[in-house]
């Protein structure tokens, strides 16, 4: 009774408790008699709904406890076999042999070794687009991050134009010697042809 007490008046809540004993014939009440019939009388005053919508009695609270404890556990054991085959990994990348495993271990290191390359791609996807969206910007801008993107760009294309130019040039070179002097045809295995 003194725990109900307690309850009623740290929680700020009306309450009252009915016990029942095999020894005694008639069963204890708090706060009164009085104030457990006006509890009562209130509580049958709420709506059926509303009766119902927060009350648990010992077995469904209970069944409800074992059901929570029971999802931690399996979260545990879960969490525990991905930290096992986490340690596992790293001893095979050392060296460890795999041959003392086996088939549910190797498909438990399978799916974290699949686990972790999709995570490896997607890390490597995003970097892959932020560099691409911080190289457009700055050739969109005219500079890059060492403020010569755009230099480079285009002392690149230049060179490439200068070497065009200058192959036309030698290629050019070459075809009015070759008609100035014209040579002998010499065959696929260095045999001269005659003329």
């Amino acid at each position: 009774m003194k725990k109900v007490s307690e309850l009623s008046t740290l929680c700020g809540i009306d309450a009252c408790a009915i016990i029942y004993s095999p020894h005694d014939s008639q069963p204890e009440v708090w706060p009164s008699l009085v104030g457990v019939q006006s509890m009562l009388a209130q509580f049958e005053n709420i709506p059926q709904m509303e009766q119902s919508k927060k009350m648990v009695n010992q077995d469904s609270f209970l069944r409800e406890r074992i059901c929570k404890a029971n999802e931690h556990l399996k979260k545990q054991r879960k969490d525990n076999r991905e930290k096992e085959m986490t340690q596992l990994m790293f001893q095979c990348l050392i060296g460890k042999s795999l041959n003392s495993l086996n088939m549910v271990d190797l498909n438990d290191l399978n799916w974290l070794i699949d686990q972790n390359l999709k995570e490896i791609h997607k890390r490597v996807e995003t970097l892959n687009k932020e560099a691409n969206s911080q190289v457009g910007v700055a050739l969109a801008s005219g500079a890059g991050p060492s403020g010569e993107v755009n230099d480079i760009a285009t002392q690149q294309e230049a060179d490439r134009q200068a070497s065009e130019v200058n192959m036309e040039a030698m290629q050019k070179q070459v075809w009015h010697i070759n008609w100035i002097n014209p040579q002998e045809h010499i065959g696929f295995g260095g045999d001269e042809s005659s003329k």
